[in-house]
């Protein structure tokens, strides 16, 4: 029993040494894991970035005031797209560029960080347009259980039927809310993710 024992000591510090040796550790260094490669890559772009990076005395506030509410679709380039400079503006993203979702984030970028004007930009294409709380529910609970679907508690995904009516009901929800100052300009656009081009949405 005792010759197993020890057998199955030193083998497995065998394959635990191996091991790191193989992810280039050394002995007494703590093993990490292995990054993805999404990680490496956040790691090497940083690196490169950090090397020109000359903005450290940037204040927090927004030099130009404003706020842009947008969707968290891979295909939009806030700063490319609409101009936007590093320390300009307050960039607020979620699912459909709900400006429901995003309140309180803007009475944070208004009332403690002085933005005075909000953009409300959704898009074509969107995920969220033309599905419904129900078929997000039952996506939920078919991938990840009842006790999750239960865990959000009845939450409203924001679904939408029509682009540019969402976006005007966006607006007036931002206008009407006595959480957003009267002197706050609120307006509404849509970009369109083929051209590259964004248009404004009357009220």
């Amino acid at each position: 029993m005792k010759t197993f024992l020890l057998f199955f000591f030193f083998n497995s510090f065998f394959l635990l040494i191996q091991g790191h040796v193989l992810r280039g550790g050394s002995p007494g260094e703590t093993i990490q894991p292995q990054q993805t490669p999404n990680e490496a890559h956040l790691v090497e772009s940083n690196l490169k970035y950090a090397k020109k990076f000359h903005d450290g005395e940037l204040s927090h506030i927004p030099a130009k005031k404003y706020a842009i509410v947008t969707c968290m679709d891979c295909r939009i380039d806030p700063a490319s797209a609409f101009g936007i400079s590093l320390g300009d503006a307050h960039v607020i993203r979620n699912a459909g560029g709900s400006a429901r979702e995003a309140l309180r984030s803007l009475v944070i970028s208004e009332q403690l960080l002085q933005t005075t004007e909000v953009f409300v930009i959704k898009h074509t294409g969107c995920g969220m347009k033309g599905t419904t709380n129900e078929k997000i529910n039952e996506t939920v609970e078919k991938n990840l259980g009842k006790e999750a679907l239960a865990e959000l508690n009845g939450l409203d995904w924001l679904p939408f039927a029509n682009l540019e009516q969402e976006v005007k009901a966006d607006v007036r929800f931002l206008e009407g809310s006595k959480a957003v100052s009267d002197n706050v300009h609120v307006s509404g656009w849509v970009y369109d993710v083929e051209d590259g081009k964004v248009h404004s949405v009357g009220k």
